[in-house]
């Protein structure tokens, strides 16, 4: 029986199809040192961005917030953008308390300005399916994502987290987990090929840091969706480069 994946399409981009795409995070503090950073998007073969918002010094102003993200369309028009920000307990730059939180994230749903949008799982599950909703209404895709920066937890786990967030609405689970040890690397592709059996969703799973880069390159015949490169710097522990990692997707795709 051939398993088949509903991509999610964002722009002309679709996640769950052929190659893992490659997405790039802005992780700019300034409103300059975003623009230059989008800037430098606007030649690089990446197929999303991603807005680390958290990363921002006005991020407390959503109205300075509505400006970046007008300024980053303006430069990036036809690149899908997913909105993100990583609160600090999943490895993000700062706090932020939930009622913010969502009413940040509702601010930029209702901008248009945005393609996705990023809404980690250990949130209050109410507003996060109103939130999933408010997307789905203003035709945004939603990511359920999890972070562990100290650990893999067992398979079973790692599975439960991810089927969560397709029953809470998310329209692709996010699992983003540091490998100990060499086994934990394998615990998480293991949960990323049972997953993609188990879901027509595409789902993105990563294990950080130098040990778990293999989950960055190989995702393609494990069955995770979209990978996170570096033009400048990391967002993350262990991201490749993109022209590196570009060629090491197509060497995978080509030999499958």
């Amino acid at each position: 029986m051939t398993h088949t994946i509903k991509p999610v399409i964002a722009k002309h981009v679709s996640i769950g199809e052929g190659i893992p795409k490659i997405c790039v995070s802005l992780i700019g503090r300034t409103i300059e040192e975003i623009r230059q950073e989008a800037l430098a998007m606007q030649a690089a073969d990446v197929d999303v961005v991603e807005w680390r918002v958290d990363f921002y010094e006005d991020v407390e102003d959503t109205g300075k917030v509505k400006e970046a993200l007008n300024s980053i369309r303006a430069i990036l028009p036809s690149r899908p953008l997913i909105f993100t920000f990583r609160t600090s307990r999943e490895g993000g730059e700062r706090h932020m308390d939930e009622d913010t939180y969502f009413r940040l994230n509702e601010e930029v749903i209702l901008t248009g300005q945005a393609d996705l949008v990023d809404i980690e799982l250990f949130m209050n599950e109410d507003r996060i399916r109103s939130i999933i909703d408010i997307a789905h209404q203003n035709d945004m895709h939603v990511i359920i994502s999890n972070h562990d920066f100290q650990q893999t937890p067992p398979k079973e786990e790692l599975l439960s987290r991810m089927h969560k967030a397709l029953e809470l609405g998310g329209d692709i689970p996010k699992i983003s987990m540091m490998p100990q040890k060499t086994s934990d690397v394998l615990t998480l592709l293991d949960a990323t090929c049972t997953m993609h059996e188990q879901t027509d969703h595409p789902i993105i799973t990563i294990s950080m840091s130098g040990k778990g880069m293999v989950s960055r390159i190989a995702g393609e015949l494990f069955g995770s969706a979209l990978t996170f490169g570096s033009l400048r710097n990391e967002s993350a522990p262990g991201q490749v480069p993109v022209q590196d990692l570009r060629q090491t997707l197509k060497l995978f795709h080509a030999n499958l």
